[in-house]
């Protein structure tokens, strides 16, 4: 057994804490505790997580099996995953004491795995927001520029892997919550295809634009724990019943030969310049290495966003009705407020908004008879600040690039592809056809291999 875990093992991949860990190198608890370490220094000006489960998962450590996939991987939760006997609370207060009595479906397959949950990461209330400031837990910042927002509504995960604090993460994506977070924050962050992992014991926000996905500091470590959670789920009425391909068997096949489109329109035109600029830089390393890049057009954004509010809203409406009736003045005034709007909104409105997005799935879908993957910002703009009037106008346009890949239901990737002049994140987006988590995976994999932007820390993070 090699010395205790140092400082140096929070920068390691998940791949490779998980290959020490099973070569008895290090041993999980060495590995759990030094996580928690991390965290008892930097949580205080995070705010990254709303429970933490430290003598939970040391005890998990020491009986965890080190031949397990993860070996004891210390992992975070975002805080809408059930947990059985540690509290979930979706960010409420109304939940504040909310206790599951059995893991959601995806919690136990990672557990079977040997992942380790250290906590339960914050997350926007209801999950129903972008920027993870929560009036009832206080609000997460981001560890590149601690008055700067994460990004929501999985900011604590993505917070965390930033920070070092984890290895792993779980989030949950309706109009971009895994890859808004993941590219404010400089990390990786996959929304799988709808239906491809399932959500139940999951607490929703859109049963129609939910999707659960992974999150971490590369590509190679999403796929190893997308690979843990995707299959069908016969007990979740909205999991596909469709194969897996093995996302990591052709992860390194590199960018020659993939078709790759632009769309034009709000991708890029909307984008802050220096957004625009380092992606347009990211299309041309994708093409020196052998890719295709061309222009292609788009459903107009107007039509996208209006039929993504319609069903969201309503949705969320109608999960949180009674809530509405009964506890109104303990929830948040900006999520109250999209859940009133969700509850004017009409059935006609509805039926009408289920139908246009069944129309742009349609268009979009037909791209992908002449491209292999679609390539955009996966934010318009780098992280905006945390405090003041300039915070809430800025966040609405965060959603601008990646709520359309939640109506389409298609896979999606953020992954960082370069830094503003005052050290943020900017994140490139990758989509493809439904079940390609693969193509998305193998495309992200040729970019990210031959960049450095993966491996950069947040001075904070680094200090520590």
């Amino acid at each position: 057994m090699t010395s205790p875990a140092s400082a140096e093992t929070a920068w390691l991949t998940l791949e490779e804490v998980a290959r020490e860990l099973r070569a008895r190198r290090l041993s999980a608890e060495e590995v759990v505790r030094a996580s928690l370490h991390r965290i008892d220094r930097l949580e205080p000006r995070l705010r990254a997580f709303i429970t933490l489960t430290a003598e939970r998962a040391i005890a998990e450590a020491r009986a965890v099996s080190p031949s397990a996939t993860f070996a004891g991987a210390p992992i975070a939760l975002k805080d809408l995953f059930d947990t059985a006997g540690v509290r979930t609370t979706a960010g409420s207060r109304i939940f504040a004491d909310r206790v599951p009595t059995a893991d959601a479906h995806v919690v136990a397959r990672l557990r079977a795995a040997g992942a380790i949950s250290v906590g339960k990461a914050s997350t926007h209330e209801w999950a129903f927001g972008v920027t993870s400031q929560n009036p009832h837990f206080g609000g997460t910042r981001n560890p590149w520029d601690l008055s700067r927002i994460p990004g929501g509504s999985s900011g604590g995960s993505a917070a965390a892997l930033a920070a070092g604090l984890v290895h792993g993460a779980l989030g949950s994506d309706t109009g971009g919550s895994i890859r808004i977070p993941a590219s404010l924050c400089g990390v990786v962050g996959l929304k799988p295809t709808f239906g491809r992992v399932s959500t139940r014991g999951v607490i929703p926000l859109s049963w129609n634009l939910d999707h659960v996905g992974p999150m971490a500091r590369t590509v190679r470590d999403v796929a190893l724990l997308y690979m843990a959670i995707a299959g069908h789920d016969p007990h979740d009425p909205g999991s596909a019943d469709v194969p897996v391909d093995d996302a990591l068997a052709g992860i390194e096949g590199g960018a020659r030969g993939l078709r790759i489109g632009a769309p034009r329109g709000h991708f890029l035109e909307r984008s802050d310049p220096e957004v625009a600029r380092a992606v347009r830089e990211a299309f041309a390393v994708l093409e020196r290495e052998g890719a295709s890049v061309e222009e292609c057009a788009f459903p107009p954004s107007e039509a996208l966003l209006d039929t993504q509010r319609t069903i969201l809203c309503t949705d969320a409406a109608a999960f949180h009705r009674e809530r509405m009736a009964e506890r109104a003045g303990e929830i948040g005034a900006d999520v109250l407020a999209r859940l009133r709007t969700g509850a004017g909104f009409s059935g006609t409105d509805y039926a009408a908004a289920r139908r246009r997005r069944d129309e742009i799935r349609h268009e979009v879908a037909a791209l992908f008879a002449r491209y292999d993957v679609l390539a955009m910002p996966a934010t318009a703009i780098a992280a905006p600040p945390a405090e003041g009037a300039d915070a809430v106008a800025e966040a609405a346009r965060l959603t601008v690039t990646t709520s359309p890949f939640n109506l389409t239901g298609l896979p999606a990737i953020s992954l960082p592809c370069g830094f503003t002049a005052s050290g943020l994140p900017i994140g490139l987006q990758l989509a493809a056809a439904p079940w390609r988590e693969a193509t998305v995976l193998r495309a992200a994999r040729a970019y990210e291999r031959v960049t450095e932007w993966s491996a950069c820390r947040p001075p904070l993070a680094v200090s520590a």
